[in-house]
Formats: C-alpha cells, structure tokens, sequence
C-alpha cells in the first residue's frame, strides 16, 4: 500500500497547480475557493484538463491522465465548469420535485381506490414483489415488500412528530396511501412503483407517454439515481450513470443512455405532461448554451454530458 499523500496547505495546493502548467491569474480569488470548496471537489472538474499519457494509454488501452495540465489550461474555466455543474444539479433537483410530487399522487389516486392501505397490503401488489424471497445479500430471506416496508417504517419513525402523521397513528392506526405519499422519498417511491402489478404500472405509464410500465420503473429508477446525485451535491455533468433506462423507440440515436443529457431529455418529456407551459426546458437550453465553458481544445465539451449536435432543434425541446 502507499502512503496516504501529505497535507498541504491552500497556499501549497495553488502553488502545486501552477507547479503542473495551471495559468491562473487571479491568485487571491482561486485561494478562495480552494479554501471554500476544497481542492479534492475543484479536481474533478480540472481532470479533463490533464494531459494524456500517450504511451501508458497505449500499454493499458484506456486514457491515462498525467498530472500535468495541458497548455492554457485555466483555474478560472474550471471555476466556471464547477459553477455551470451546480446550476445543472439545481435544474436538476427542480424538475425532480415536480415530477415525484406527481407520480407519487397518480400512485395513491390508484391504488387508494382500492384499498386505502395498498402500500401495506401484498394483495394488491405484484406477487413477485410481495411473495419472492431474496437469495443473497443483507436482505436475503426477505421479500422487497418486505424490505420497503422497512424503509417506509424508518421514514414514518422519523416523520412521528409531524401533525398529520400523529392524527392519523393516534385516530385509525396507519396512514393511508395518499397521506403516506407526504413521507416518501424518490426511492420508495421508484421501488414501490416497480412492484406494482403490470396494468397498474401500465395505466400510470400511458400517462407520460412511456413505452411501457415496465419501462417507466426504469424511467423512476434512473432518475431517482440523478437525483441523489444531484441532492448530496456530487459532480453530475460527465458522471457515468449507473442506473440505466433503455432509450425509447424512435429517440435519436445519437442518444447514449449511460450520460446525463439522455435523462435530462426524460424530465423534459414528463414535465411536458405535468406542467407544459414551465420554461424549465428553456432554462436548461439557456444554460448549456450560454454558460458551459467550452475549450478551445475540447478537453472539455458537451459531448461528455451526452448532448448531440442539434439537440435543441429536437421536438421535445422546442416550444409547445
């Protein structure tokens, strides 16, 4: 094992910068957010700006970065990329809400017609998620029913306190599905949703113009992904999302489902049916088109986000 690096102090992590080929010409301000950010967050945004070994990249097959930085390389373009990735992450985290508020009340409008208790009730959900023991793992020997609801008695244990959780424990015992919603998070929302029966899923998806239930719950499961990101404030523009949706028939191709822009092209498509005259979609054109520093070299580009050339012109982002 190596040792663990040395600790150096603002000062030194500037001049080890600048050291490596980084220009930057406002010393006091980059002090600054090297002291207000730190520098182990700014360095993933500076990675695309170091150089690339070519003969090690050869030998292993993939880029292998140096730690030099290439020429003209700026502390103030890093700065903006850090900057421009905040304010995706807050788009992010806006059309997020909106779409879980409503999914979440399609999900209670259903299932509490038939039983103001479906969330709890096994009768009333997919026999694979209420009856199928899981093999290995923490949960082994549960079912995921099981398993949601030891999430959701964990989240309505820390919601105890808030006055309509108390009526309704104090008056009838448990909260009913479309009071139980207000405690929910993305996950259990995503989780449950995925183990309701088919037709359920089925009507909810139709909704929104998914090719399926079954593709909607990956649509939930994705986005649930880019919102946590997003939510604890990690870098999203150039992450490799791990939660795949496939992309749906009749998309372009130029699509690539393990970048973010394709689930950015999600939430446009279901803030479209929940509230279609929001500017969310114009915001975001905005800011890729105005705010995104792009290198003269390219070392930094939209490309790693997953947008295309002409994807503003595509019909989803035009004006309805």
């Amino acid at each position: 094992m190596k040792p663990l690096k040395p600790w150096r102090s603002f000062a030194d992590q500037l001049q080890q910068l600048q050291g490596r080929g980084m220009q930057v010409d406002d010393p006091a301000a980059a002090l600054d957010y090297l002291e207000r950010l730190g520098y182990y967050r700014l360095s993933g945004y500076w990675y695309p700006l170091r150089a690339i070994d070519p003969v090690a990249s050869v030998a292993q097959g993939k880029a292998v970065r140096l730690d030099t930085f290439t020429p003209g390389s700026r502390f103030e373009d890093v700065v903006r990329l850090y900057v421009f990735d905040k304010k995706l992450r807050l788009l992010a985290l806006d059309a997020l809400e909106r779409i879980e508020m409503a999914v979440r009340v399609d999900v209670a409008h259903l299932l509490g017609q038939r039983d103001p208790r479906a969330h709890q009730n096994p009768a009333r959900l997919h026999g694979n998620f209420t009856k199928k023991v899981i093999a290995k793992g923490p949960d082994a020997g549960r079912t995921q029913h099981q398993v949601w609801l030891g999430k959701y008695q964990t989240a309505l244990h820390r919601a105890r306190k808030e006055p309509f959780v108390v009526h309704h424990q104090e008056q009838y015992g448990a909260l009913p599905i479309w009071a139980a919603i207000e405690i929910w998070d993305f996950g259990l929302l995503s989780k449950l949703f995925a183990g309701m029966q088919h037709a359920d899923q089925q009507t909810i998806a139709a909704l929104y113009g998914a090719p399926s239930g079954r593709a909607f719950a990956q649509w939930l499961r994705s986005l649930n992904f880019i919102r946590n990101v997003s939510a604890h404030h990690s870098r999203l523009w150039n992450i490799n999302v791990l939660e795949l949706s496939p992309i749906p028939p009749g998309w372009p191709a130029a699509l690539n489902s393990a970048k973010p822009f394709f689930y950015f092209c999600l939430m446009q498509q279901l803030l479209r049916v929940i509230c279609p005259k929001s500017s969310w979609g114009q915001r975001f054109k905005t800011l890729l088109a105005d705010e995104f520093p792009v290198a003269a070299d390219q070392t930094v580009a939209l490309s790693e986000l997953g947008a295309f050339p002409g994807w503003d012109g595509w019909a989803p982002w035009l004006q309805p």
